[in-house]
């Protein structure tokens, strides 16, 4: 069955009539799978800032039981999603229910969450004075998603958002329109079961870039999460921050892998594999520079290069293989502008850009090393001492994810110290790609340093306030200040 022919009877399934302006293409084939209507922003924003009024003032465990009822919803529709998901961003189909279980999971954790958004009690110097701090609803957020992961990215903050209290707007990438739509329908049913929603609490705005500058530049938008390039990022943060919005960016990453001399290669070569070659090497996570120490580098390399050269690339949508095409032509154009002739496409029968993931071997780090390229490109560098292999880790703009393969557990331990990778993720015999929910998800400098998902991320979609109670009949100042009126 063709993708267009497999989406529309998913649509159907759904009761969504493709229509509009806004093509959605398949990278199995690069043919058109559905359309979509173009969004207002400016009457989404005018929704969202009159269902905040409402929404805020909902106690948070009642908020958590809309999210516990979209959980139930996605459980169900996991399956269908999940191959929405693989139509039209290209990943194969145990990588699309992962990102379907990574929405039900947050959906889990953010109904954990609605009794924890825990303030503090703080000791006054004042006699007969309480301190403590608040955390409130923050305002209308916008969720600027890409087409790596169509929808996971929305869930890690719709969750969180509205549990939190605030309103959510999604613009989604025009790239994967599809994946959306179909997820507000399950939003859509859960608000009607949940029947206390306010109208404009949750929705989607599909559209190119102007649409969301629209969005991003609006002041009734109190939080703008972006996920994207570092390029968008630079143009997203300083936009927000002239109007005193409030950004969360996670941007582009360069990730690395350090494998030392007492690693188990064995592990490590099946982590590289995925970590290099999954989502065809379009994960922000995704391994791009192989830091190896040169007493094991020949061996690994030659590993690495059999896997890679065998690794089935071809339809996601067969259970064998490991690797789907590239987004589209201008992905490709991007890998071949770093490989050249190098690059190596593979012969699809249903068309669509599919390449080999390429290893590539550099005698320093520089030029296209520094760069994300968005696409499976390896490349694999030596060292000799350790510390030199942590500053390679650390010498490139980007700081989101790293990993480092070893037994020895000095080594582990200065990695993961303030003295070792400078990233906002640094595992330890697994690789670089593949977060999970309960931990923050984010990265330091050109990454924007924004944090998603678990631990205590929440705090990014609500405000701090500090407060002061005088239960007494006088009225010390703070400081031991002074400053008496005589009667």
């Amino acid at each position: 069955m063709s993708p267009a022919d497999e989406a529309a009877q998913i649509l159907d399934l759904a009761g969504f009539e493709s229509a509009g302006s806004l093509v959605s293409f398949s990278p199995i084939d690069g043919k058109p799978i559905g359309r979509v209507t173009i969004g207002d922003p400016d009457y989404a924003a005018g929704r969202a800032a009159e269902a905040f009024l409402n929404w805020r003032t909902v106690p948070a465990p009642r908020r958590g039981e809309l999210v516990r009822i979209l959980g139930e919803w996605l459980r169900e529709a996991k399956p269908v999603l999940a191959k929405m998901i693989t139509l039209e961003s290209g990943k194969i189909l145990q990588e699309s229910l992962g990102e379907v279980q990574e929405m039900i999971d947050i959906c889990d954790f953010a109904v954990g969450l609605l009794r924890q958004l825990y303030g503090l009690t703080i000791a006054s110097e004042r006699p007969e004075h309480r301190m403590m701090e608040q955390w409130h609803p923050l305002g209308p957020v916008l969720v600027i998603s890409a087409f790596n992961f169509p929808v996971a990215v929305w869930a890690w903050n719709a969750a969180l958002a509205l549990v939190c209290g605030n309103p959510v707007i999604w613009k989604p990438s025009e790239k994967t329109p599809l994946c959306a739509a179909l997820v507000m329908r399950l939003v859509g049913r859960a608000c009607e079961r949940f029947g206390e929603a306010p109208d404009g609490l949750v929705q989607l705005v599909q559209g190119a870039r102007p649409i969301g500058e629209a969005l991003v530049d609006d002041p009734r938008i109190a939080l703008v999460s972006a996920t994207g390039s570092t390029a968008m990022g630079k143009i997203v943060g300083p936009r927000v921050a002239q109007r005193f919005g409030r950004v969360l960016l996670e941007l582009g990453g360069n990730n690395a892998t350090i494998v030392c001399p007492s690693a188990d290669l064995e592990l490590a070569t099946r982590a590289i594999l995925f970590s290099a070659a999954g989502t065809a090497g379009q994960r922000c996570t995704t391994l791009r520079r192989l830091i190896v120490h040169e007493s094991i580098a020949d061996e690994l390399v030659a590993r690495l290069k059999r896997l890679f050269a065998t690794a089935k690339v071809g339809d996601p949508r067969q259970s064998d293989t490991l690797i789907g095409p590239l987004i589209d032509e201008a992905a490709f154009e991007g890998m071949k502008k770093v490989l050249g002739d190098k690059i190596e496409r593979v012969d699809a029968v249903l068309g669509g850009f599919y390449v080999r993931p390429a290893i590539v071997e550099v005698p320093a780090q520089e030029g296209t090393v520094l760069q994300e390229t968005f696409a499976p490109i390896l490349y694999v560098l030596r060292y000799r001492e350790f510390e030199e292999a942590i500053a390679l880790n650390n010498s490139v703009p980007q700081g989101l994810s790293s990993s480092i393969f070893t037994n020895d557990l000095r080594e582990a331990e200065r990695f993961v110290s303030a003295a070792g990778s400078d990233c906002g993720i640094a595992n330890v015999n697994i690789g670089p790609s593949g977060a999970e929910i309960g931990g923050a998800f984010g990265g330091e400098k050109e990454t924007g340093g924004g944090r998603e998902s678990g631990s205590d991320a929440w705090r990014a979609y609500m405000r701090r306030q500090t407060n002061t109670v005088n239960y007494g009949s006088e009225l010390p100042l703070a400081q031991g200040i002074r400053f008496d009126i005589a009667p």
